[in-house]
């Protein structure tokens, strides 16, 4: 359990925008900062930090909190993680009991294979730099390559024992269990139970989640036989879906941000040596085709992706379709062809840093139009393999939704293609059209399966409890009201009316006894803002925020959180005024109060006609109007109060 003193200075340290930054491309908007959302596919920017409250909100999925919070919903972080992540990030040290081996199992399960995946990592590269097998092996494979020893030590490289158990015993010595070992893949189980080493004999890149945390591993093999696979990588588990990772990210988020670009290459190595060339900014997709996710994640941080291919034509042909899938995601596509027999990891190594960066400038090319010399070097003069090259061609670009950016390539395409600019319109009109009929048919078919379902009380299979009645939807805009002014002026002092050493909140908290709350969220933070405050304590908006309880975080952002924001120059260009509750906060506070009250009142008033209505003896009819009258005086006196506390 970390102390609170430590949580404290952890939040202290903390900037909002510094730590969101590193996952989301923020712009600049006002006091506030901007971005796509990291947890929905957009376009346009709903995503929003605010400095000065230390939060974020994402208006496309309702998602808020805190710099923590954050963490927890992007990374899948448990609340201590994220303060160790913090912490890490600020250098605060943060002080921990140590567990015994056989406590190990009562670690959650994704932190425990965290846990042995980090032991590994440490373990492969100790191994390679402190034993005479790793150093011979396993370092001078590394060092042949051209890595240097900041690039072994950055990267965390190292090398597996060609031994059958030399990590599983050590592991399992050290108290690692077996669930995990197995789970994670790096020790595999035999059919008689026993485990083995699955990387005996490999040199270990190590794969590193958007945080930094080793989550899975890639072992290349060194040995000649063509029986044995050339590289063996992680199986898929709780903490590594190899289709959501790309290889070298961590290292390379900073450098894609500040250079608005990221260069994709196709493995470990060539990430090693261009990273290492001074072109940080270039990540692989780990192993597999690229993947919509992996394309989500880069668009994170820039629109532009430069892809790096190595001399094999028929492999560049092969990838081309599936390279459209970059444009459906709205991201802008150059490649660059290398000379034959060179991919980025030789060429670099070759011809240096230099020749490097200067080849990527003069060779790249947009995809686009690559592909459309690619596939047109094929055709000769094949009049039907020109019409399916023509055909390729527009397919590629009706996934681009951006239709200037579409319009501007077909009228490059029409003079590489040698074909009217308007028959490629036709033909572009007619796949947009074609695709949008066939979305509206899903639709149609989603919908029509919807209608089919059957209508009776045991259509689920397990049984539904019906949901309390909901709170009304008056009640709920007054509560969140009165929670909206204890967090934005709960710690200001009162300057009306001659009230002298008295806080809006305790106020506010002390107006409203006699009010019971009923939207279940408001009427917590009220129970709670109260409790603190006859304890002696003044609760900020950063008690709330912080809150362990989901629902009062939530709620607390979006009272806080304003998806709208004026510009600082909005009144000097146009000279609108906009009306700003803090010049009367007397009418603010008061009016909020007793808007409330009247609501309550005008229930009240309802509930009795009611039963007025239902009333059988005269005696019981008296009571009741009796009580009527009175609550209708009540109601008189504060429409009385709230029209006099408006007009002044």
């Amino acid at each position: 359990m970390i102390q609170k003193s430590t949580i404290d200075r952890i939040m202290e340290a903390t900037d909002i925008v510094e730590v969101i930054g590193e996952f989301v491309q923020l712009k600049k908007r006002g006091a506030n900062y901007v971005g796509l959302s990291p947890f929905a596919n957009e376009r346009t920017p709903s995503f929003t930090v605010s400095p000065a409250k230390g939060i974020f909100k994402d208006f496309s999925t309702g998602k808020g909190g805190s710099a923590v919070t954050f963490l927890m919903e992007l990374e899948k972080f448990s609340y201590p993680e994220a303060l160790k992540w913090l912490a890490k990030k600020y250098g605060i040290e943060v002080e921990e009991t140590v567990e015994a081996p056989e406590n190990r199992e009562e670690e959650l399960r994704r932190e425990s294979l965290m846990i042995v995946s980090a032991f590994a990592a440490k373990f492969f590269h100790e191994t390679m730099l402190e034993t005479e097998e790793g150093q011979s092996i396993g370092l001078s494979y590394f060092k042949e390559r051209g890595f240097t020893a900041e690039t072994i030590k950055k990267f965390e490289l190292g090398y597996s024992p060609d031994q059958w158990e030399a990590f599983t015993g050590k592991a399992l010595r050290e108290g690692y269990k077996e669930p995990f070992l197995v789970e994670s893949g790096l020790s595999v189980k035999r059919d008689n139970g026993a485990l083995y080493d699955r990387y005996r004999g490999r040199v270990m890149f190590p794969i590193h989640s958007f945080t930094g945390r080793v989550i899975g591993f890639g072992g290349r093999t060194l040995k000649k036989d063509k029986n044995v696979a050339k590289y063996v990588n992680s199986p898929e588990s709780e903490i590594y879906h190899k289709s959501n990772v790309l290889y070298g990210l961590y290292f390379a988020k900073k450098a894609i941000r500040e250079q608005d670009n990221c260069y994709l290459v196709e493995g470990y190595a060539d990430v090693l040596s261009v990273h290492q060339a001074g072109v940080e900014n270039v990540v692989a997709s780990s192993g597999t085709s690229l993947t919509t996710e992996q394309i989500k994640l880069i668009a994170r941080f820039t629109k532009n992706i430069t892809i790096l291919y190595d001399g094999d034509a028929a492999g560049i042909k092969a990838s081309l379709r599936g390279l459209d899938m970059i444009l459906e995601e709205g991201l802008n596509v150059k490649v660059v062809l290398f000379p034959d027999g060179h991919d980025p990891d030789s060429f670099v190594q070759s011809k240096g840093s230099s020749a490097f960066k200067k080849h990527i400038e003069e060779n790249k090319k947009d995809f686009i139009l690559y592909k459309t010399q690619i596939l047109l070097k094929e055709v000769a003069n094949d009049p039907i393999k020109k019409a399916d090259v023509i055909r390729e061609v527009v397919e590629s670009i009706a996934k681009i939704p951006d239709s200037i950016k579409a319009s501007v390539f077909i009228k490059e395409c029409s003079g590489l293609l040698q074909i009217d600019e308007r028959a490629l319109l036709s033909e572009l009109n007619k796949m947009r059209a074609a695709k949008a009929k066939k979305e509206e048919q899903q639709r149609q078919q989603q919908n029509n399966r919807f209608a089919e379902m059957p209508d009776e009380p045991h259509f689920f299979d397990e049984p539904v409890e019906l949901e309390a009645p909901a709170v009304a939807k008056d009640d709920a805009f007054q509560e969140k009201e009165i929670v909206r002014l204890l967090l934005h002026y709960g710690g200001r002092m009162i300057d009306w009316d001659g009230i002298a050493n008295t806080y809006i909140g305790p106020f506010i908290i002390a107006e409203l006894s006699d009010v019971a709350f009923e939207h279940p969220v408001c009427k917590q933070i009220t129970e709670i803002y109260r409790r603190e405050v006859e304890n002696g304590v003044l609760p900020d908006d950063n008690y709330f925020i912080h809150h362990k309880d989901k629902g009062i975080v939530d709620l607390t952002i979006n009272m806080l959180a304003s998806k709208y924001s004026l510009s600082e120059n909005w009144y000097e260009m146009h000279r609108i005024t906009v009306n700003d509750e803090q010049v009367n906060m007397k009418a603010t506070i008061l009016g909020a109060i007793f808007h409330l009250k009247k609501h309550k009142v005008g229930k009240m008033l309802e509930d009795l006609r009611s039963q007025l209505q239902k009333a059988d003896s005269e005696a019981d009819q008296e009571i009741l109007l009796n009580q009527y009258m009175r609550m209708k005086k009540v109601e008189k006196s504060i429409s009385d109060f709230l029209g006099s506390v408006i007009i002044k």
